[in-house]
């Protein structure tokens, strides 16, 4: 039996002794976006911040294999976000590379207009741009703290700000991509988890704050790939994993695309990918 409509019972109501309050506003009908069909995001325009390199590029490149025009942001070097600009173009999608400074704020509102102008509407935007230095709280300097917080939390809030008038209230997602150490902080990475702590508390506002037409979802990644500087994947931060091993570019892939393209009824969610570290 299919459900049109669900409107507010006219008085409160029990099953089995329990109390049921009504519901205070009846709620709209729901008309099933394509974007819940499998994989498929054709149709669509993703934004994805920071994806000139590492896994910004693979986001990017994941979501042209599933159908979506890509606007490819980078922020200083171009030859990464040309290559992801290659790489979806030749999946038969459209495809553009944008820079913008982060750490400014009007070029970070920018880049909203510009993915707009370029596509002409934007429905995906994928806050993916972070720093991410080993510096604890002794040695965090005042710079730091704010660089990071410039990227990794204020770019967030300005381009979801903006994403969202952009939408007007059509419909759209947005997916902020985090860390197990947002909700497990420790000493080290000081200014990053913080940020990052921050950025998954914003992820449940956001969700609330741009509904019913936008949801808004958090990834929380582990080990997938090693720091950079970092040589090969070592079994130092997988030694105590649930799963016992590192993850896969892939999977980080695989479980953005499943939150962008899966059920519409999941917003406010922190989907963890990281082997179970949280758990620790």
């Amino acid at each position: 039996m299919r459900l049109d409509r669900i409107t507010r019972s006219p008085r409160p109501t029990t099953v089995e002794g329990v109390f049921l309050p009504a519901l205070e506003r009846p709620l709209q009908a729901v008309t099933i976006h394509p974007m819940t069909r499998g994989e498929d995001l054709h149709g669509h325009v993703s934004l994805v911040t920071g994806a000139g390199q590492r896994l910004g590029r693979a986001f990017a490149e994941a979501l042209a294999r599933a159908g979506s025009d890509v606007a490819v942001h980078f922020g200083e070097e171009a030859t990464g976000a040309d290559g992801a600009v290659e790489v979806a173009r030749s999946l038969g999608v459209r495809a553009q590379a944008l820079q913008a400074d982060l750490t400014d704020p009007q070029a970070t509102r920018d880049l909203v207009r510009n993915a707009c102008d370029a596509f002409g509407v934007v429905d995906i935007l994928v806050n993916s741009a972070a720093i991410f230095e080993p510096v604890g709280v002794s040695d965090c300097s005042l710079e730091i703290w704010q660089a990071h917080m410039a990227v990794n939390l204020t770019a967030p809030f300005l381009l979801s700000q903006a994403f969202g008038r952009r939408r007007d209230g059509g419909a759209g997602s947005i997916v902020n991509i985090l860390d197990w150490r947002a909700l497990r902080p420790g000493s080290d990475h000081f200014a990053y988890t913080v940020s990052k702590a921050a950025l998954a508390a914003m992820t449940l506002s956001l969700a609330q704050g741009l509904a019913p037409s936008i949801r808004v979802n958090g990834l929380a990644l582990g080990a997938i790939l090693p720091p950079p500087g970092l040589v090969g994947k070592t079994d130092a931060p997988i030694d105590r994993l649930p799963v016992g091993r590192w993850g896969e570019v892939e999977e980080a892939c695989q479980a953005l695309v499943f939150l962008l393209a899966g059920p519409q009824y999941i917003t406010g969610q922190v989907l963890h990918v990281d082997g179970g570290r949280h758990l620790l």
